[in-house]
């Protein structure tokens, strides 16, 4: 046992400029190290788990086969990383870093990391569902807030350029304040800003509310990889890095059911007389936020990294984290008689404190908090500068132009999807449509819908459209005398070049869908103002499904990339995913039906999802401790602005040209994959 010790045992001589912990213990330490002994215990101290078993009587299965010990793995390695260390200069954060990464490795991979695993994921899958929640809400959003084309298109794209915002400013924050706190305060800000969007009743206060929304939920990426990866040591860091992925998909998933289940159930809201009205998407906006709120709790029974602690000189903390993550694993594991043996952790000496005070005597509250808050913009803005300084500037280019193009083609990829299938299902909707040229219809009562009809030169006389709803319906160079249009609903109906005379209108939408029309002598009773949801069935569910069979298909690419990330590596299969996923764009040429666009889609998510997973881990292993957070936080706001990019580019070409998209996709993924293979390779290094 003293062998398997003694390389992690750190001397502070007179010179040293490392901080210690604790001051003597009457024992002889004066700081935290490794113990070369486990204490002794009392008989009547072990475990009921462990009772009539002796751990030196135990024989490790392996050892006739010539396997190795899990721990004289470990044990050989921590020597190899001690001799390196003792044959070259290591600066603090490097012997911060390798006695760090030790202290991980007693803790083990246990009870607790499963813990923040399904904590941080909820808080992932949070951000999964926001990606989602506008383009589900909005065909039913557009009809109760009367919204034109334009501000639909505001309205997603809003999504994105607040969580850019908000990765920038909650990345560099995390790495100043700190990862949970931070994350606490992200959370509820989207949690109270859902729940605020949910009940806006105009197109102004929904944009604005969803705006901070999607800044509070944009800092959960850059928080939840960092967090978590501080809690990992080495050789779980990768697999479990991809594990935690998997809850972004699990939010697509969730999403979908839940929009599904909600949306077309007109039936589960309320209003309160005509100016208030709470639909039915508005309660799955509300569903949409429980995650967030789930892991908002969670948060609340989770410390903060002792790794963040550390850098910054508060060692009693980091120190007691670390006895908690220590103790927690191995009473799960039945060996509660382990003693976590740390009573020395080297950190390096912190400067003064950069968020500068202002004293209570010259300065009143509010100054100070300025004055701090100050300072804390100019260190983020600081720090986001460093990371393409010299030291860095390579990794954070080569990582750039990854995250960009790998965004750019996927995020543009899964816009022009389903606005495909849309437009094929519209040119086949026309095709169907039928036209009535120079009818005449006298004293007739129309009390059945219209749907996608043209009618030309008709000529309508006396006749009366009562309780009838005109879909897709338009009327050219008509004649509509001595009629009578009562409780009329329209969508998508228009009355061009017309003439109307003595015509009658009670309680319709139709003010408004006259254009270069003759009116003459016509009379409007009880017009119905604004926008009105329609309540009819609709067949909206393949908006649903094809984003359920999307998010369900990143599952096996998912499972494979995180058993396979460390024994492949990142680099490979950040490289391998892209360009694989380059040669099934080009599928695309092939068939361009509305299946084989699922079929294709499917393809193309579960091969990229591996891929975003190499991309993640690998922005986490670069990046030492004080800077992770926002360099992730800077790269990820990159992501969504070239998310932005790619969806507006790829929907604008929607019946157009499918060759553009197509070919701007398959560039982007060559040129990301062709610079991921020039990244180092991290399997093996140390988190900094």
């Amino acid at each position: 046992m003293a062998e398997r010790y003694q390389n992690n045992i750190y001397h502070q001589s007179d010179g040293d400029s490392y901080g210690t912990y604790a001051e003597g213990d009457g024992g002889g330490h004066d700081g935290y190290g490794y113990q070369a002994e486990y204490p002794p215990h009392e008989e009547d101290a072990a475990s009921d788990v462990t009772e009539g078993h002796d751990e030196e009587e135990q024989m490790y299965e392996g050892e006739y086969q010539g396997i190795p010990h899990p721990d004289e793995l470990k044990a050989a390695q921590r020597a190899a990383r001690a001799k390196s260390r003792a044959g070259a200069a290591l600066s603090e954060l490097q012997e911060l870093s390798e006695q760090y990464e030790d202290i991980m490795e007693d803790c083990g991979h246990g009870k607790f990391q499963w813990t923040l695993f399904m904590v941080l994921g909820l808080a992932l899958m949070a951000d999964g569902v926001e990606c989602f929640v506008v383009a589900f809400v909005l065909p039913s959003a557009e009809k109760d807030l009367c919204l034109s084309n334009a501000e639909k298109g505001m309205l997603g794209l809003i999504v994105f350029l607040s969580m850019m915002v908000g990765a920038f400013i909650w990345g560099g924050l995390a790495d100043k304040v700190g990862r949970r706190c931070c994350l606490v305060v992200a959370l509820a800000i989207d949690c109270v800003f859902v729940f605020l969007s949910s009940f806006a009743q105009s197109y102004g206060f929904f944009l604005f509310f969803r705006l901070l929304s999607g800044i509070g939920i944009g800092g959960t990426v850059p928080i939840v990889y960092s967090y978590f990866s501080e809690f990992l040591q080495m050789d779980k860091r990768g697999e479990h890095l991809s594990w935690l992925c998997m809850f972004w998909m699990i939010g697509g998933i969730y999403a979908s059911f839940t929009a599904w289940g909600i949306i077309p159930r007109y039936g589960w809201g309320f209003s309160m007389g005509t100016e208030f009205q709470f639909h039915s998407w508005r309660l799955f906006v509300l569903v949409a936020a429980l995650p967030a709120i789930a892991s908002l709790v969670g948060l609340t029974f989770m410390p903060e990294s002792p790794r963040f602690l550390l850098e910054n000189a508060k060692h009693d903390e980091a120190w007691m984290i670390l006895k908690r993550v220590h103790d927690t694993n191995w009473r799960a594991k039945g060996q509660p008689e382990k003693v976590f043996t740390v009573t020395h952790i080297k950190a390096p000496k912190t400067a003064e404190d950069e968020l500068i005070e202002i004293q209570s005597a010259t300065g009143t509250a509010v100054q100070r908090w300025a004055v701090r808050s100050l300072t804390l913009c100019k260190l983020v803005s600081t720090d986001s500068i460093v990371c393409v300084c010299v030291c860095l500037k390579f990794a954070t280019l080569f990582m750039a132009i990854i995250w960009f193009c790998m965004a750019f083609s996927y995020y543009g990829l899964s816009v022009w999807f389903p606005d495909m299938i849309k437009h094929l299902q519209y040119e086949e909707y026309e095709s169907r449509v039928k036209v009535f040229h120079k009818e005449k219809v006298e004293n007739f009562h129309f009390n059945f819908s219209l749907e996608n009809q043209v009618h030309k030169e008709g000529e309508y006389i006396h006749d009366k459209f009562i309780k009838i709803e005109l879909k897709s319906v338009k009327f050219e160079d008509s004649l509509f005398e001595d009629c009578l249009f009562e409780d009329i609903k329209s969508t998508d109906t228009v009355f061009e070049n017309c003439t109307i005379r003595n015509t009658v209108f009670t309680n319709t939408d139709l003010k408004e869908k006259f254009i270069d029309c003759k009116m003459e002598n016509n009379t409007f009773e009880h017009d119905k103002h604004g926008c009105h949801l329609d309540t009819g069935e609709e067949n909206d569910i393949l908006i649903y499904l094809v984003s359920f069979l999307g998010s369900l298909a990143v599952l096996p690419g998912n499972i494979i990339s995180a058993l396979f990330m460390e024994k492949i590596g990142r680099v490979k299969i950040i490289g391998g995913s892209m360009l694989i996923s380059a040669g099934c764009t080009f599928f695309l040429f092939l068939s361009f039906s509305q299946s084989a666009i699922i079929a294709l889609q499917c393809l193309f998510c579960g091969v990229s999802v591996a891929a975003w997973n190499g991309i993640e881990v690998v922005t986490v292993e670069l990046y030492p401790a004080s800077k992770r957070a926002t360099a992730f936080g800077v790269l990820n706001a990159l992501c969504k602005l070239a998310a932005v990019l790619g969806s507006s580019i790829f929907a604008s070409f929607v019946g157009i040209t499918k060759a553009i998209p197509i070919l701007l996709s398959f560039v982007a993924l060559v040129c990301g994959g062709v610079v991921a293979l020039k990244l180092p390779d991290t399997r093996e290094k140390i988190l900094q």
